[in-house]
C-alpha cells in the first residue's frame, strides 16, 4: 500500500460514522476547501473530511512549472494525451487513504469528492474501487482515460450514486468536457445528478446547497 499523502483531516464532535475525501484542483492543496466543510452538514452527520495535499509535480502545460497536481496536463483540450502513469499513481494513493478511511468506517460510508484535476481523480478511482462507496461527487471536471473505464469499472460501484455539476461559463475546463463525461456515465448505468451553474471554473452557493442535500441522503 501507498504511503499515505499529507492531509488536513476533520473530525466530527462525536462518533465517526462517515467520511468523505475530497481531492483538490490543480495547483491548490488541502486546505482550498477547508472553508466549505462548516457549509455542509458532515459534521452533525458524524462525518469526518479528509483533504489530501497532491505531490508536486513539472506540469506541461504551465511550462513545467512544478506545483501541486495529481498528474501532468499535456493538451488544453483535456480529451487526449492523459498522463496515465501519474494518473495510476495518484489513484494509488487514494486507494491508500480509503483504505485508511475503512479501519475507521465501512467502505459503503465514505464518499470521494472532487474538484476539476481532484474531482476526474474522484471518478478514476471511485469507478474502479473494488468496495462499493456512499458515492463520488465530481466537480467542474472530466472523465480520465475514458477507454478503459468500461474494462477496468468496478461491479461493486455499477451502481454508486454519482453527483456531478459543471459551471456553464467554466473556461478552463470546457463544459463539453463534463457533459461527455455525463452522458458516457449515463450510458454505463450509474444513477447520476448533473447540475449546471452560471459561473466559471469554481464553487457557488446554490451548488453547496445541493451538495448538502446530495450528502444528507448518502449518510443520514
Amino acid at each position: 500500500m501507498s504511503a499515505l499523502l499529507p492531509a488536513l483531516e476533520i473530525d466530527p464532535p462525536g462518533e465517526i460514522t462517515g467520511s468523505v475525501i475530497w481531492l483538490h484542483g490543480l495547483g491548490a492543496d488541502g486546505h482550498d476547501f477547508e472553508p466549505l466543510v462548516p457549509l455542509l452538514p458532515l459534521a452533525q452527520l458524524g462525518v469526518r473530511v479528509v483533504l489530501p495535499h497532491a505531490p508536486s509535480l513539472p506540469v506541461t502545460i504551465n511550462g513545467g512549472f512544478v506545483m501541486p497536481a495529481w498528474y501532468d496536463i499535456r493538451d488544453g483540450d483535456l480529451v487526449d494525451r492523459h498522463d496515465e502513469a501519474g494518473i495510476r499513481a495518484s489513484a494509488a494513493q487514494v486507494e491508500a487513504w480509503l483504505a485508511h478511511e475503512k479501519t475507521l468506517v465501512p467502505a459503503e460510508r465514505i464518499a470521494l469528492v472532487g474538484f476539476s484535476q481532484g474531482g476526474a481523480m474522484a471518478l478514476h478511482t471511485g469507478l474502479r474501487h473494488a468496495e462499493r462507496l456512499a458515492g463520488i461527487a465530481a466537480l467542474s471536471c472530466y472523465l480520465l482515460l475514458e477507454e478503459t473505464v468500461e474494462e477496468e469499472r468496478s461491479e461493486a460501484n455499477a451502481q454508486t450514486p454519482i453527483f456531478q455539476a459543471h459551471g456553464a461559463l467554466d473556461a478552463v475546463v470546457d463544459p463539453a468536457r463534463g457533459e461527455a463525461a455525463r452522458d458516457r456515465l449515463v450510458e454505463l448505468g450509474y444513477p447520476h445528478e448533473w447540475h449546471t451553474y452560471p459561473m466559471g471554473h469554481q464553487v457557488c452557493e446554490p451548488e453547496i446547497v445541493d451538495l448538502a442535500r446530495w450528502f444528507l441522503a448518502r449518510f443520514q
